[in-house]
């Protein structure tokens, strides 16, 4: 399981349906219109670790600011990284060729 660590504690970061939810309640937008913009992207950690949090029944008592706040920006880039990882891997999941079944 992923976690990143704030304040000295660590906590479990994935995506879900929720935190895909939980964005478009703080943006107003879908995740898949989403930029590359930081301020988005920190918002879309934030939901990320709030979601996995309440899924996994782990305390998170932290607003968007104040996580925003004990987010070193190497941990930024650090979600960005795997998310980008794992978007390039789904896709090589879904193009693979499939076997002839003759």
């Amino acid at each position: 399981m992923k976690k990143i660590q704030v304040y000295g504690k660590e906590y479990p970061m994935r995506m879900t349906m929720g935190a895909m939810r939980r964005f478009k309640q703080e943006t107003g937008m879908e995740v898949s219109e989403m930029t590359t913009e930081v301020s988005l992207l920190v918002v879309f950690l934030f939901c990320c670790v709030a979601s996995a949090c309440n899924a996994d029944n782990v305390a998170f008592d932290l607003d968007l600011d104040k996580f925003a706040d004990g987010l070193e920006p190497e941990k930024l880039a650090d979600f960005v990284e795997t998310m980008q990882r794992d978007a390039g891997n789904s896709k090589k999941k879904k193009t693979a060729p499939q076997a002839s079944k003759n």
